[in-house]
């Protein structure tokens, strides 16, 4: 029997049609394999089994089975006082799994658990006017609204009241290694789960990190009025039998088209196309605006850089590129984004694929720097249970940086790398050290690609500020911190440091355009455009001398980072090695992944190296990864220096 459950209510608010594709083999679906969403849904089951702690003596609904859960939970219901993890509730063809429910006579409690952290003091979930939910609020308010719905139809008789159940920014780690004792863990169907150590104390659960929340009146709102309308003005109640129908009969809901349509998970890419696959995004396009395949192959406006008005412009039938004017980007005042991204409509209207460079203004920035120059790169990670003891959720932490120097002469070297993979530490003073120490012997110009770099040593200033501890070297840190960054701009103490960091993506953004990174900024796409546009870095990087006395790397040797395939370069994040090549020297290997080549996945691997019961030879295989990775992160700023000095001098 089919069921309209959360997950898939979740879904269909984001698209209803979506519910026609979802489950689906013969469909692509990115979301399946995405680092980023696999580290968040790993930092949720990991909140989810801490709320069980503070729940005790509940009753767990393990199986997957919907009928034998059922039966389970309506047993345990019989009971005039109960506790319920993954309580099993159903109505009609609407089924869902509350993480915590709590009976009481005639008073049925639940509890939607969420990984999403609060803070009660500012956090507000409704808009300046209290008619609507915010939008970063609206899944999570929709998603325990109906599992209010169905409990209540299930249960008329009984009084339903709902909470979500949330991280509290304010709190801090009662004790040191409260992540640890919240080990994920698979089992031999590879689904996923918590393994709670038997070495959980009352002291680990002293402070308790997560708050109730009582949302009965953000339900009532959503059930009751606009707020809880889509863009149609169909209510809440209508849209939730409207998506069980259109799933339990497998009938598509006609789509419709929005800005939302370019992060489609449902989206085939040319290879998944290639491979068999159907893509759910190209069937809704094709159906709405009766395009031909071929139509597919060209730029829309989906794909313009930053772009706002998409919605306006689908609205308004400027889908093609071809349909928009100069006039229709560059309105009111014209800013340096409007025209960038006209400059990438023009290019494609106009056939053009040469790049656009800002020569004089590059070669008037580039004159600025001072040798020797820096670049450098972060592993970052923030963890919903802190590691350490006074850390508070999603604090960040700093696990390792990569460094390579670029002198006057044209000599590169990877100059140095930190990394911390010892469990149990907080490893941000250090890291702030091991920076220090290698940045601090010139004045050099200092790179970093985004503001990630800054964020973090910002956030890290204020650590080491409201530290309880004695830092000895704490003024020296801070001093160090200043002089190579820029306040935020919410920040009390305002500065802006003599060395304070060159960001290369903004330079990208006033100087530099290659139609073949799609608009994109991202140096995961700047980069291979950037190789296959410059004569000079194909012939010097399409041989092995990476890794040798003319490039020397701390972890490659005799590395070739430019390859030709199908007329085009390799991404070099793809030539990275795998790992576990040698595996027969381990039976017991955890990871289910052999490449680590994007932020998600090393923020992954850095965490199950803290909270995961792993053999030596895996510790040391995600740890030659992750600094392959971000040593490539930094080269990669180097290779992209390199063509711009080759186009300007």
């Amino acid at each position: 029997m089919k069921y309209l459950t959360k997950s898939k209510f979740k879904l269909a608010t984001e698209c209803p049609t979506k519910l026609f594709y979802t489950g689906k083999k013969e469909y692509a679906n990115t979301s399946l394999d995405n680092p980023f969403l696999e580290a968040l849904a790993e930092g949720g089951f990991q909140v989810g089994e801490l709320a069980k702690q503070y729940f005790p003596g509940g009753h767990n609904i393990h199986t997957l089975n919907y009928d034998e859960a059922l039966k389970q939970t309506n047993k345990l219901l019989e009971q005039d006082e109960v506790v319920i993890y993954e309580a099993a509730i159903k109505h009609d063809n609407l089924f869902i799994r509350v993480d915590i429910l709590v009976k009481r006579g005639n008073y049925i409690k639940l509890y939607e658990v969420k990984a999403k952290s609060i803070d009660l003091n500012d956090d507000r979930f409704l808009n300046k006017t209290e008619d609507g939910v915010l939008a970063g609020w609206k899944p999570y308010l929709f998603d325990i609204a109906f599992q209010r719905y169905v409990v209540r139809c299930a249960f008329p008789d009984s009084v339903v009241t709902a909470y979500l159940y949330l991280v509290d920014k304010n709190k801090t780690a009662p004790t040191n290694g409260l992540n640890q004792k919240f080990q994920i863990v698979e089992d031999k169907n590879r689904r996923k789960g918590i393994k709670v150590s038997t070495s959980l104390t009352k002291e680990d659960l002293s402070i308790e990190m997560l708050c109730k929340v009582p949302v009965d009146d953000y339900c009532d709102l959503i059930f009751n009025t606009e707020a809880g309308d889509d863009e149609r003005g169909v209510g809440f109640k209508r849209r939730i039998n409207e998506y069980m129908d259109s799933y339990v009969n497998d009938t598509k809901i006609k789509p419709r088209l929005s800005s939302a349509c370019g992060k489609c998970e449902f989206k085939a890419s040319q290879e998944d196309l290639d491979d068999g696959k159907l893509s759910g995004y190209h069937e809704c396009w094709k159906q709405q605006l009766n395009w031909p395949d071929k139509e597919f192959e060209k730029p829309n406006m989906l794909d313009i850089w930053n772009f706002r008005n998409k919605d306006k412009f689908i609205q308004e039938g400027k889908i093609k590129l071809s349909d928009i004017y100069e006039e229709d980007i560059l309105t009111k005042k014209v800013t340096a984004n409007k025209e960038r991204q006209w400059l990438q409509v023009e290019k494609v209207k106009n056939n053009d694929e040469s790049i656009w460079l800002d020569k004089v203004g590059l070669k008037t920035e580039m004159d600025s720097w001072v040798f020797p120059l820096h670049f450098i790169d972060f592993e970052t990670t923030a963890m919903a249970i802190p590691f350490n003891k006074g850390r508070r959720p999603y604090e960040g932490v700093a696990f390792q940086f990569s460094h390579h120097i670029v002198y006057k002469d044209g000599k590169i070297e990877h100059e140095g790398e930190y990394i911390n993979t010892e469990r149990g530490i907080f490893p941000n003073y250090e890291f702030v050290r091991q920076l220090k120490a290698q940045l601090d012997k010139d004045q050099g110009t200092i790179f970093k690609y985004s503001n990630h770099e800054n964020t973090y040593l910002n956030m890290i200033y204020v650590q080491l500020q409201t530290e309880q501890e004695d830092i000895v070297d704490k003024d020296e840190l801070c001093d160090f911190i200043q002089s190579i960054t820029k306040s935020k701009k919410d920040s009390v103490e305002k500065w802006c440091g003599e060395r304070n960091m060159v960001d290369m993506l903004e330079v990208v953004k006033d100087y530099y355009y290659n139609p073949m990174t799609g608009g994109s900024n991202s140096i995961k796409q700047v980069l291979p455009a950037t190789l296959n546009s410059s004569d000079y870095l194909k012939e010097k990087y399409s041989q092995p001398i990476y890794g040798t006395d003319a490039i020397p790397s701390k972890n490659f040797k005799n590395w070739t980072w430019f390859k030709f395939e199908d007329d085009k370069v390799v991404d070099p994040y793809k030539l990275l090695p795998l790992m576990f090549q040698d595996a027969d020297k381990c039976d017991d290997l955890l990871s289910d992944n052999d490449e680590l080549k994007d932020g998600g996945a090393a923020m992954t691997a850095y965490a199950r190296m803290q909270f995961e019961e792993m053999g030596g030879y895996e510790r040391s295989e995600l740890t030659k990864s992750l600094l392959k990775y971000c040593e490539l992160d930094t080269f990669a700023m180097v290779m992209i220096y390199e063509a711009w000095r080759e186009m300007c001098f």
